[in-house]
């Protein structure tokens, strides 16, 4: 087969005839009109014409060419011709490049018969029901055709299922095209490349885009984002987005922008400069590092997690509108917080939430006394040293400082006394000194005060008591002394949760007959003297959810009005000289906790009916008997401490049975007597297994190497065990840690 090529002055004829030369061939592709390629002695496979002005007749021989794979078009002008009709006859074509070929009409329907299709380029010309039957196409181009007539756009995006790339790029759609398909999760599956520039789209992004988990390329140019303010969710929404084109967006609109987790690194992104409407800009979680140029009318920046060295780059001095800034999280590297010399400050600062926790290092600067709008400052969890500047009481705004987990020292400031605006304030876990000023009694806005962990010492003011508004007051693990009495409270009607615990020269005297005004939550006094025993005012806390009392110096039973309190969902009265029988306990709770008191008698069925413990610790009492069969209803114990009483009897089999949770059993120091039970092999997740200074006998059990895989202590001694557990366990590498000692 060979063809012959002879152009003539208004259309191009394409004429068959027997025995093809490649002279013949390279004749032709020489003169720059056509490419053929040959497959084979009877098959054309791939045309391309250079681009030329031609029409295509109806009687062009193209047509026999049954075979061809490839068929490129592009380039040339054939004067507003209708398609060709004998395109729809091969079947085996996989290319077919039409674009920039000047064609008009309507896409004819026989282009869906070309079924072994992959790449469609129809760029540039003028019913989506051709697409039926394209399963195999993988390329389509529709570039500048208008389809704003289109009805059934469903068939592009619904029936092509192989579909890689797929550019729609200036095709006169808009939102009605894709109204019933907006969170479809049918569309373009496997679309890696997608092109919807230049089109009338507008508003919120539809969400199909979060189902194309193969998305790499997607242009959205003059896509209309002015009412879509959280357009950036597209790179959330899309994970696997490297390139994005977002061009004549009216960007310039945006109020909220939002770009954290992305990856971002280096330079600070100019762009953000040009944005005059930004009002909100997230960058949170990048790997940015350089300095951030002044945007006027940015009121909340937020930079934390990122890469910063310097402190000023982060713009604290330059940035006069700015409202809230945050950026915790960054490995600054200097100590100085302070303004540089030789960068312009601002003569005011608008600035009203400061967040840099966790980053900072050196002295608090003097300087952050200048934020006089400051309503929330968080220096936190940092490496921060020295006192703390008396200028942060000219802070008059502030509600909320936060400078806990430091290193700071020297006492706390008198002039926060004049924090009139302040709400919480958070000392805790530094090394303060000196007493807790009494200035602070004039702070009548404070919620919430904590101090704990530091150094403070002498007494603690009546003052506090006056705080009408306060609802969490911390001062634990400190040296404070004197007495806690009534005048300390007196006011104190909000005051849901109180903390004074690891003070041990604090005495509380509390009346028999004092009517506290407040509902507690929570009440820790533990390591505190209490003079009168139990605080006969608890009756009255029927909020109470957390009750810690240990090491207070109480003594003699359980008063009967203890088991009318309602839950108690967390009791501690450890170490005391508590006695006698365990009666009058709440009705029910999750942690109970009487260790080292002198209680006896036996374990009180009633804690039976306390179904949601989970904490079970009466070590070291007098306590006698055995164990109580109905603590099986206890299911969701994951700690039974029983240690050091005088309990025996057999070990129960169903401790096991009913307490598959159960972390830590402890039962040394008693009088146990008979063999492990087999049934504590079904504890896997057991950890601590304390059964030693026990009468127990019988060969240890093979199942504690085999079953229990989570156990980290293992204590045996003291007891009538035989058998030797080195050699049955050799191969064992569940113990980190294990005591051992058999008597025979």
């Amino acid at each position: 087969m060979s063809l012959l090529f002879a152009p003539r002055k208004n259309d191009l004829l394409f004429s068959g005839s027997k025995g093809v030369s490649s002279k013949m061939v390279s004749e032709c592709c020489l003169h720059g009109w056509v490419r053929i390629v040959a497959s084979g002695k009877e098959s054309i496979v791939a045309v391309a014409l250079e681009p030329l002005t031609a029409s295509i007749s109806e009687e062009i021989t193209l047509a026999e060419l049954r075979h061809l794979k490839y068929l490129d078009l592009s380039q040339n002008d054939f004067g507003g011709s209708r398609f060709p009709k004998f395109i729809g006859s091969f079947k085996q074509l996989r290319y077919l490049n039409l674009s920039y070929a000047g064609f008009q009409g309507i896409i004819p329907p026989y282009i869906g018969n070309l079924s072994n299709l992959k790449v469609l380029d129809l760029s540039w010309n003028d019913d989506m029901s051709w697409t039926f039957g394209l399963s195999s196409l993988e390329h389509l181009d529709l570039s500048w055709v208008d389809l704003g007539g289109a009805k059934n756009m469903g068939m592009v995006l619904y029936n092509l299922p192989s579909l890689k790339e797929l550019s729609l790029h200036g095709c006169g759609l808009s939102n009605a095209h894709l109204g019933p398909f907006l969170n479809s999760s049918r569309i373009l599956p496997n679309i890696k490349h997608l092109d919807l520039g230049f089109n009338s789209f507008k508003g919120p992004l539809p969400g199909f885009f979060r189902n194309m988990t193969s998305l790499a390329f997607l242009d959205l140019s003059k896509f209309n984002l002015s009412l879509a303010w959280n357009f950036a969710n597209v790179l959330n929404m899309i994970p696997s987005l490297s390139e994005l084109h977002l061009s004549l967006c009216m960007l310039s609109n945006i109020q909220h922008l939002d770009l954290s987790w992305n990856s971002i690194e280096g330079i600070f992104p100019s762009v953000f400069s040009n944005m005059s409407s930004l009002r909100v800009l997230d960058l949170s979680r990048n790997m940015l590092h350089s300095s951030v140029p002044i945007m006027a009318n940015l009121l909340e920046l937020d930079l934390s997690v990122n890469q910063f060295k310097n402190i000023e780059d982060v713009g604290i001095w330059r940035q006069c509108h700015l409202k809230t800034l945050a950026a915790y999280g960054n490995p600054f590297e200097i100590e100085r917080i302070d303004p540089p010399q030789n960068v312009s400050e601002c003569s005011q600062y608008a600035l009203e939430r400061l967040d840099l926790s966790g980053c900072l290092n050196g002295t608090i600067p003097e300087a952050f006394g200048r934020l006089t709008n400051l309503r929330h400052l968080d220096l936190s969890m940092s490496s921060l040293t020295g006192p703390i500047p008396e200028s942060l009481g000219r802070l008059r705004f502030l509600e909320v400082l936060d400078l806990h987990d430091n290193q700071l020292n020297g006492s706390i400031p008198e002039s926060f006394g004049n924090l009139a605006a302040l709400e919480s304030l958070y000392l805790q876990s530094n090394h303060l000194t000196g007493p807790i000023p009494t200035s602070l009694g004039r702070l009548v806005s404070l919620q919430a005060i904590r101090l704990s962990s530091n150094l403070l010492n002498g007494t603690i003011p009546v003052s506090i008591g006056q705080l009408a508004k306060l609802n969490e007051l911390d001062i634990s693990d400190n040296s404070l002394e004197g007495v806690v009495s009534e005048a300390h409270f007196a006011n104190l009607s909000m005051l849901s949760y109180l903390e004074a615990s690891s003070n041990t020269k604090l005495t509380c005297n509390f009346s028999h007959k004092w009517m506290p005004p407040f509902q507690l939550d929570g009440l820790d006094l533990s390591s505190c003297n209490l003079t009168n025993g139990l605080p006969q005012w608890l009756r009255n806390q029927f909020l109470l959810s957390e009750l810690v009392l240990s090491n207070a110096s109480i003594s003699g039973p359980l008063p009967t009005w203890l088991r009318k309190m309602p839950v108690i969902a967390f009791l501690d009265l450890s170490h005391n000289k508590l006695s006698g029988p365990l009666t009058n306990l709440p009705e029910t709770g999750q942690a109970l906790i009487l260790a080292n008191n002198i209680f006896n008698e036996s374990i009180p069925k009633s804690l039976c009916r306390w179904t949601d413990l989970v904490l079970l610790d009466l070590s070291r009492n007098r306590l006698t008997g055995t164990i109580p069969k109905c603590l099986q209803n206890l299911q969701g114990l994951g700690a039974m401490i029983l240690s050091s009483n005088l309990l025996s009897g057999v070990i129960p089999s169903y401790i096991a049975l009913s307490h598959s949770s159960l972390h830590w059993l402890k039962l040394n120091d008693n009088n146990f007597t008979g063999e492990l039970p087999q049934e504590l092999g079904n504890l896997r997740d057991l950890k601590d297994l304390d059964v030693g200074d026990n009468q127990l006998f019988g060969k240890i059990p093979h199942w504690i190497g085999e079953n229990l895989t989570s156990l980290i202590v293992l204590r045996l001694h003291k007891n009538n065990f035989t058998g030797k557990f080195l050699n049955l366990y050799a191969k064992c590498h569940i113990f980190k840690f294990w005591m051992l000692h058999t008597t025979t």
